[in-house]
């Protein structure tokens, strides 16, 4: 079994929240473990053109995961329990309604001219307790998702800010 609770940075970025990189291969499928809310409001993920602004409040979630199949395009999510964690939604989704899964890849922008590249799931119902789901595939992945090892799985809103993030890769 795979130790997840290496020390370094990988370890500090889990254990705050922040959006991890994947380590990616041609036909491989990518699998987060859990489901964070965004710890620090603003944040952005990706760089360039690609770059995806975090929501404007901190949020949680209870669970969740994540996974990609980079040959097929199959997406797969499910978060619950996806609340504000601030402001005077706190504990509810407040006005959310629906929300998308968001794979950012090449986060640093090495591979495409200093711009990542983002690629978005259909929008999806956030219940009144913070429970969303999606299982589907896209058209098209962009190919610096299989080339380049820092890939990125977010949980954005209808206007493309992020509120969540995929941790624990494995």
């Amino acid at each position: 079994m795979q130790n997840l609770f290496r020390s370094g940075p990988m370890a500090l970025l889990i254990a705050i929240g922040a959006p991890v990189a994947a380590q990616t291969a041609v036909g491989e499928t990518l699998h987060w473990q859990s489901i964070n809310g965004i710890a620090q409001a603003n944040n952005v993920v990706g760089t360039g053109s690609g770059a995806v602004t975090g929501g404007g409040q901190p949020w949680s979630a209870q669970q969740g995961r994540a996974s990609v199949d980079l040959e097929t395009g199959r997406v797969s999510f499910d978060v619950r329990g996806l609340a504000f964690a601030g402001g005077n939604a706190i504990g509810t989704p407040g006005p959310v309604a629906q929300v998308k899964g968001t794979l950012v890849c090449d986060t640093d922008g090495s591979a495409s001219g200093g711009n990542s590249a983002f690629v978005s799931t259909p929008l999806v119902d956030l219940d009144d307790e913070g429970n969303a789901r999606f299982d589907g595939v896209l058209p098209s992945l962009p190919p610096v998702c299989a080339s380049e090892t820092d890939v990125a799985f977010l949980i954005t809103l209808a206007s493309g800010r992020w509120i969540a993030n995929g941790t624990v890769l494995r």
